[in-house]
């Protein structure tokens, strides 16, 4: 078999989602032409989808090893090296691809997501527009549009793009994907979960279950910034009623209807999303679900806490409920970290700025010991030259 066969056939694999079998075939072309650009570009992009992004960098370095004027090996690595969430390799990799090709929209479209990875929307709106200019229906034109708005905060203009490309190619899963997510950020929620549901009943191999918690986790993040606020006024006017009397009244008032907002608000959510995200939770990262439970059960604690406060008015509830506000910012932070554990390339990059510090205290102290060695012989006092006894004194 040439390697153009073995090239024709894994891409066919690659097409319908056999990435294991397409990695199969490439390797054993390999071995017979170890240095074929195209079969090394490719490989990288199965094992991108494979979400092995080490190695695909691996392979589309070794593709441009043997043909440094690929423009496709440029815009591999560049896709491999966003995975790696290395915005500045990533854009300029994607800039030799549009330079060597620049007719070409796929490159175009490569640096507009470098570029947005990078949070500079401005020029990846400009790539972007430059390379739907030259494919007016590509689908991928459109979705990288959508994700460049909605990562900048236009969800209006995300949601137009999203529809023009579901309206080429309504069963785009991606597409689908992320007009839930849209509508989960406006909180439509029943309407999301459903979308959402749907994609992974379509895509049984690689369900998206960390999406669809979105809605306990979303109120979390909503709760975490203003009910901590909430949590600290209604402290500090308890403690105020305990010095000057009128002020108890408007406290427990404050309390309860803050508890109230707080539990109408997790109906508002939670009620329209179903059991799905609960079952779904049990599926996530340790930490993410952890997190999340935590999260969870400490504002129905703090919330049941200002109620009591309000209906006794004991003024000490509060201060529990205060203690809460620590516990939920830090579940916050593990949440955050939890959400990308099944993520290799957010982990690779964890491991190498770990790897930087490591470096940079090693390089810290061996400096720091260069230093007081340097400063010890500056302040030692040069010793006196010996006299010569056989030559006599002026």
């Amino acid at each position: 078999m040439t390697g153009l066969d073995a090239y024709r056939q894994a891409r066919h694999l690659a097409e319908v989602g056999r990435h294991g079998d397409a990695e199969a075939k490439l390797r054993a072309a390999l071995t017979a032409e170890p240095g074929d650009a195209d079969l090394l570009t490719l490989l990288g992009y199965v094992l991108r989808q494979q979400r092995d992004y080490v190695a695909a960098l691996q392979a589309c370095d070794a593709a441009l090893a043997a043909n440094p004027g690929l423009a496709d090996a440029h815009a591999e690595r560049a896709e491999s090296l966003i995975a790696l969430i290395r915005d500045e390799d990533a854009i300029a990799a994607a800039g030799e691809a549009v330079r060597l090709r620049p007719h070409d929209p796929g490159g175009h479209l490569v640096l507009a997501r470098a570029l947005t990875s990078a949070k500079r929307y401005d020029a990846a709106r400009h790539a972007a527009r430059h390379g739907q200019s030259l494919a007016p229906q590509s689908v991928e034109a459109l979705l990288t549009i959508a994700d460049l708005e909605r990562d900048a905060g236009n969800r209006d203009e995300a949601e137009r793009a999203t529809r023009a490309a579901l309206a080429v190619e309504p069963g785009n899963a991606y597409g689908r994907w992320l007009l839930a997510m849209l509508d989960a950020e406006r909180l439509r929620v029943r309407r999301s979960m459903r979308a959402l549901r749907d994609v992974a009943r379509e895509n049984p191999a690689r369900p998206d279950v960390i999406s669809m918690t979105w809605p306990i986790r979303s109120l979390l993040s909503a709760l975490r910034r203003w009910f901590s606020v909430a949590v600290l006024l209604v402290t500090a006017a308890a403690v105020a009623a305990t010095v000057w009397g009128p002020a108890a009244l408007p406290a427990r008032v404050l309390a309860g209807l803050i508890a109230v907002v707080v539990a109408g608000f997790a109906v508002r959510v939670l009620v329209p999303a179903g059991r799905l995200p609960w079952r779904c939770l049990r599926l996530v990262p340790w930490l993410l679900r952890r997190a999340t439970l935590t999260g969870a059960a400490t504002v129905a604690v703090m919330a049941a806490l200002l109620l009591a406060y309000a209906a006794t008015g004991a003024w000490w509830l509060t201060m529990p409920a205060l203690a809460g506000v620590p516990v939920l910012w830090a579940g916050g932070f593990a949440e955050l970290l939890g959400a990308r554990l099944d993520d290799p390339g957010y982990m690779h990059a964890v491991k190498m700025l770990g790897r930087d510090l490591q470096n940079f205290r090693v390089e810290l102290k061996k400096w720091w010991s260069d230093t007081k060695r340097e400063l010890r012989e500056a302040w030692k006092e040069p010793e006196a030259p010996e006299k010569d006894p056989g030559k006599p004194p002026r």
